[in-house]
């Protein structure tokens, strides 16, 4: 094995089987390990977990398969402080929100996949229309705290980074088939090997299924290709390919109360709706050794993301075709006869470079570690909204015909200092952006730039290895939609950039073996926080204000215990946070994802709203699992996903309207119970799984920004997984 794979490439797959991440041990020396392949580490800079200054959560391969989770929603809610908000029912458009900020669209989380953004455009409409299967990653990191900065452009709430599968050593994968209830089917094959020098990897997964609405159904197919080739002994290379294709019938529009009453909450007349899209992606990861304490990582991606959505209505609002008066009234909609459709059609180019440089020093004969670098990431948007006669096809007029572009510069550093138990983690980040817009329709044009200083500090203190805590401190950002900043007319908005100060208290302890404890305090005090506009799109926000998010009595929480009957009742009956131990045949006692927060107003728009709750912020997530598994190969999981009381808009309205648009209202807290079952074959290598989802089938309100939308209903699924 070269040199390069034993200082670089410090295993995922160890990782994997301690439950912690590469993230957190990808720079801990081995200089004589056998490794296998690269690690994407979106933490390079962190000798241990000790040394990190702020909270990360990981779930592994062995989580995700054991839940036998079916979309990156029910995988999410595990991790403290996550709120994945449903919306069509099959997880292909997540609303992730962290520590309470609003989860719309994930407009103010970052995704990457190893370490790469994963979004279509992060600075200029960062909007989750496209999301992979869960099928794709073989884990996923949660990061909050200070080192967001080494990351970006979005830092105020958490970063979120998908892992995918390395090639194994030796020649393998498996294929697995699961069936279900709404018409619910997932095939996923995934083979690769290690020939000499070079490994490779093919994933591909199908999915299909009606969702949790009248009138929808979901057809989806993913291609992932991945290849590592050692070229030398200072370096490695890594290339990505991956084709996604969607094509579902799918509306935009939620319901009114007076349909829900009329119809069930999973009425939905709109059944000439369709979206399909296509998304192309490749990466180029060069990771090059420049001697035992300096290495020079360099990413090169380039995407093109491509939506077609026709719909006859996006809102309870729309007054196409006289909708707004039928469905206010709670009478049935005839599709039919209206005689109009729009399309909003996408067309999404990103494409940047990277390089990131980590060098093991010494400062004034102190112990240091830094990690620098710089990003140059580039944005195409073409939008055109179109008006044809439904039953022709016959263009009526085109609404919307524009090209957006930005081009983003960041710097980023970060030093950390080791001083015996104690480290000191100082670091900046630098965002340039430019935005461009063109109205084709009128040739307006205009353009805008923006920049901005984010600095941050954390501290860490590691007496033993029992306990680690931790402080930090940084700047949030989170860069306007270029509609936002730009009008269709050209002229400069100046909405500006949500900016906040994040603070982080935490813990890490492991008080005796086989017991785990992380607790985390948190108050993010935004400058300005700007209001959620039209979700579908072409109105400018409002810009909100001051904001606070803060936890001050209730840390998310993470408790590993041993494995003893007595033990995991009395943890159980608590309700105290914990993961699974690591025993053949056990009790095994989870409490994941847990949450509370405050999220108040401070400073709205013209002074209104001042000490309500946030919209969208449930106060309370619990997600907690009870599990027993045996030595024969069978296990048995239950869990409880409990979302808190929300408010859908800033004036609190603690009851809807008798006849309204179901865009206001309170929306009640609720409990889902899932089951999951596995059963090992050892001699055919097969596993056979059952699982149920909303065991039961509880009814509830997810969303009403466009309307009332619903959760999933109970579902049942079951398949297996060969092993080759």
């Amino acid at each position: 094995m070269s040199k390069i794979h034993s200082r670089l490439l410090i295993p995922g797959q160890i990782a994997m089987i301690l439950g912690h991440s590469p993230i957190l041990l990808a720079a801990a020396g081995a200089e004589d390990a056998e490794l296998e392949m690269p690690v994407v580490e979106i933490v390079e800079s962190a000798e241990t977990l000790q040394k990190i200054p702020g909270t990360v959560n990981v779930l592994t391969q062995e989580e995700l398969f054991e839940s036998h989770v079916f979309n990156v929603n029910e995988a999410l809610r595990k991790i403290p402080g996550v709120n994945a908000r449903d919306e069509e029912g099959f997880g292909m458009r997540p609303n992730i929100g962290i520590r309470g900020i609003n989860p719309t669209r994930s407009t103010k989380t970052l995704l990457l996949e190893d370490g790469i953004p994963l979004s279509y455009a992060p600075y200029g409409d960062n909007a989750s229309y496209y999301h992979p299967p869960i099928e794709r990653f073989a884990s996923i990191e949660v990061l909050k705290g200070p080192s967001q900065i080494l990351y970006g452009p979005q830092t105020i709430s958490g970063t979120i980074n998908y892992l995918t599968p390395n090639p194994p050593s030796k020649p393998g994968g498996y294929l697995s088939f699961t069936g279900g209830t709404r018409d619910f089917y997932d095939g996923h094959f995934n083979y690769g090997g290690t020939v000499g020098d070079f490994g490779g990897l093919f994933d591909i997964t199908h999915k299909e299924s009606r969702g949790a609405r009248d009138n929808t159904h979901s057809d989806i197919n993913d291609f992932n290709i991945k290849g590592v080739y050692d070229i030398n002994t200072n370096n490695a290379l890594t290339i990505r390919a991956n084709y996604f294709q969607e094509d579902s019938q799918l509306t935009y529009s939620g319901i009114t109360d007076a349909e829900m009453r009329n119809f069930g909450i999973r009425y939905n007349p709109f059944k000439n709706d369709s979206m399909k899209t296509d998304r192309w992606g490749t990466s180029v990861t060069h990771q090059y050794s420049i001697n035992n304490n300096a290495t020079l990582t360099t990413n090169v991606y380039w995407s093109h993301f491509h939506r077609d959505w026709w719909r006859q209505a996006s809102t309870t609002t729309d007054n196409q075709c006289g909708f707004n008066n039928t469905r206010l009234a709670g009478v049935e909609v005839d599709p039919n006869s209206c005689n109009s459709i729009q399309g909003r059609l996408r067309d999404y180019y990103s494409y940047g470079v990277e390089p990131r440089l980590h060098v093991n020093h010494k400062t004034l004969g102190i112990d240091s570690e830094l990690d620098m670098g710089f990003r140059a990431h580039f944005e195409e948007q073409q939008r055109t909204q179109e008006n044809k006669q439904f039953l022709t096809g016959t263009l009526t007029s085109i609404a919307e015909r524009n090209e957006r572009e930005t081009d983003a510069y960041s710097g980023f550093a970060q030093n950390r200092f080791i001083l015996g138990d104690w480290s000191l983690t100082p670091g900046v980040r630098i965002e340039h952006v430019d935005f461009r817009r063109l109205n084709k329709l009128t040739n307006a044009a205009g353009d805008t730039t923006m920049t901005e200083i984010l600095p941050a500090f954390g501290i860490s203190h590691s007496p033993n290895d029992k306990i680690t805590t931790f402080f930090g401190f940084h700047g949030g950002f989170a860069p306007p939609r270029a509609e936002d900043t730009l009008s269709n007319v050209g002229t400069v908005v100046d909405v500006g950039p949500e900016k906040s100060w994040n603070y982080e208290l935490g813990v890490r302890t492991k008080p005796y073996k086989g017991a785990k404890l992380d607790a985390t305090l948190f108050h993010a005090d935004f400058l300005q926080q700007n209001a959620v506009g039209s979700i579908a799109g072409g109105s400018t926000p409002l810009a909100a204000g001051q904001a606070l998010y803060q936890a001050p009595s209730c840390p998310p929480a993470r408790i590993s215990a041993p494995c003893s009957t007595a033990t995991i009742t009395s943890i159980c009956r608590r309700l105290t946070p914990g993961r699974h131990c690591e025993m053949t045949s056990a009790f095994r006692c989870l409490a994941t994802g847990t949450d509370c927060n405050n999220a108040t107003a401070i400073a709205m728009a013209n002074g209104n709203f001042v000490g309500n709750r946030l919209p969208y912020s449930p106060e309370h997530n619990l997600t907690t699992t009870i599990g027993y598994a045996h030595a024969s190969g069978f296990d048995l999981h239950l869990e409880t996903v409990y979302v808190g009381q929300q408010f859908s808009d800033f004036a609190n309205t603690g009851t809807a309207p008798i006849n309204g648009n179901g865009q206001i209202g309170k929306i009640d807290d609720y409990v889902v119970l899932n089951v999951a079952t596995t059963y090992h074959a050892k001699p055919i290598n097969t596993d056979f799984f059952v699982s149920l989802k909303n065991l039961l089938d509880e009814t509830y309100i997810v969303d009403r920004t466009r309307g009332i939308l619903p959760g999933s209903p109970r579902l049942v699924q079951a398949g297996f997984k060969v092993n080759f």
